[in-house]
């Protein structure tokens, strides 16, 4: 099943093989995210390369994945908004990535000087949030 709440991808399942499978480096796992700041090329850049960031209290380098620009995906509003226009600029990105640290999008937006404010899960594998509405649910016959 497919739950969006707050503009989520979220996943569940009680079939353990099928879980541990989608948490694997075998699927990408897109994320749009609102960054305090403005986007340079060379943020992309690191954030692509791979960035430095903390895992367990160890350094660790992301692995390179891909990452870019995008316009305002105009998303439903928060229900808590959390700043607005007299705060400075922000951006969107998206960012693909593999492997799943924890809190690793935010650590690597942190670790470019791009704070992050909004993060949405867009996609995972071949599973996307496409025409899901808040709180919809969708039913899958095969996961990915």
């Amino acid at each position: 099943m497919i739950f969006q709440k707050e503009l989520w991808l979220l996943l569940l399942t009680t079939d353990g093989k099928v879980s541990a499978e989608i948490r694997s480096n075998k699927y990408e796992k897109e994320y749009y995210v609102q960054v305090d700041g403005l986007v340079t090329e060379t943020k992309i850049a690191q954030l692509r390369k791979g960035v430095q960031i903390s895992v367990k209290g160890e350094n660790y380098i992301t692995k390179p994945g891909k990452a870019f620009c995008i316009e305002n995906p105009k998303f439903p509003l928060r229900s808590q908004k959390i700043r607005d226009e007299r705060h400075g600029p922000t951006s969107w990105i998206s960012i693909i990535i593999k492997e799943g640290k924890f809190r690793q999008v935010r650590k690597m937006t942190a670790a470019v000087n791009l704070p992050t404010l909004r993060l949405i899960r867009v996609r995972i594998g071949d599973i996307t949030l496409r025409e899901l509405k808040v709180s919809d649910v969708k039913e899958l016959s095969t996961l990915i």
